[in-house]
């Protein structure tokens, strides 16, 4: 099942979150860039040839054994430690290499999620043989947005640091698993058109260097919650494990009944439903059978209804 691009969901009245834009790299690289994103590798030295972020072509199975977070076994993007250096083999420098999104018209309360994970080189003891780092940026001028230039130390107008993975660059922090990390926009004056970068940025880097391997990213989204059933399902309820496979369960936290568990698909369709006879117990839900993808949980329960978002594998 191709994941799902530019989602805008059509009953916001029944407490969905708002999909604002999603991507799952899913394709090409080349159908990547047709999509609106640009890459740039703006390390230093960067030498002729050295590669920019794409969507390998065919299963990487010894850099990362069972392919993508979601998705076909290749929909994910990836970049590696021959961004820098004098050829792919010799030379060290620091790596700048930069992933950059199309147009997202955001707002504050805006949740921008993605997945990542480390590459090969990971020890029987989970520490990596080299360290990485991942940021995530945004800039807030849109259309305008001035571009990474100049070399490593080279923002452009991407000077806002959202979320940054493994900033110390340490052999143990980078996840070696596909991995959410999330951020929630604030600090805008009203909805902005922005545009979001991943920044793969490592000092030390390259063929020769003390750092730097291979990372991958997968599943790009941001989203706007619906703040009345989103906080009162965080305040009263969870789901684990969350992204499923096939069985996850809800559990209430203030011994609330559950009277009734829908699940539905980003167009408000229900694909499973659950009747509890007023249980509070933990219940559990089978979704084994369903496409993986972005679905919603709507739990309603003698005080009110909550909606969250699941993935499923």
């Amino acid at each position: 099942m191709k994941k799902l691009l530019f989602l805008f969901l059509l009953f916001p009245l029944i407490g969905i979150s708002q999909n604002q834009y999603s991507f799952g790299f899913e394709g090409t690289t080349a159908a990547m860039i047709s999509s609106g994103w640009q890459v740039t590798n703006q390390s230093s030295p960067v030498y002729t040839g050295a590669p920019t972020w794409s969507i390998p072509a065919s299963a990487p199975t010894t850099t990362f054994a069972g392919g993508a977070q979601a998705g076909t076994t290749t929909s994910f993007s990836l970049i590696n430690y021959t961004s820098t250096g004098t050829s792919s083999t010799a030379g060290s420098g620091t790596i700048s290499n930069w992933l950059i999104s199309p147009i997202v018209n955001v707002q504050n309360g805006d949740v921008v999620t993605f997945y990542t994970r480390l590459g090969r080189n990971v020890a029987a003891g989970g520490s990596a043989a080299y360290a990485d780092n991942l940021e995530l940026r945004m800039s807030t001028n849109g259309a305008f947005t001035a571009n990474p230039s100049g070399g490593a130390a080279g923002l452009g107008d991407f000077t806002n640091l959202l979320v940054e993975v493994n900033p110390s660059l340490d052999l143990t922090s980078y996840p070696i698993t596909w991995t959410q990390y999330t951020y929630t926009v604030a600090g805008l004056s009203g909805p902005t058109d922005c545009m979001f970068a991943f920044r793969y940025y490592v000092t030390d880097g390259g063929p020769a260097g003390a750092n730097s391997d291979i990372i991958g990213i997968d599943t790009f989204s941001v989203d706007r919650p619906s703040a009345s059933t989103n906080s009162f399902f965080a305040s009263n309820f969870s789901i684990q494990p969350n992204p499923v496979s096939d069985v996850f369960s809800v559990t209430t936290k203030n011994n609330i009944a559950i009277e009734n568990i829908k699940v539905m698909d980003v167009n408000g369709r229900i694909v499973s439903e659950t009747n509890n006879a007023n249980s509070s117990d933990a219940i559990q839900v089978n979704i084994g059978e369903l496409n993986a993808g972005v679905y919603f949980v709507k739990v309603q329960s003698e005080l009110g209804v909550g909606t969250s978002k699941i993935i499923k594998k």
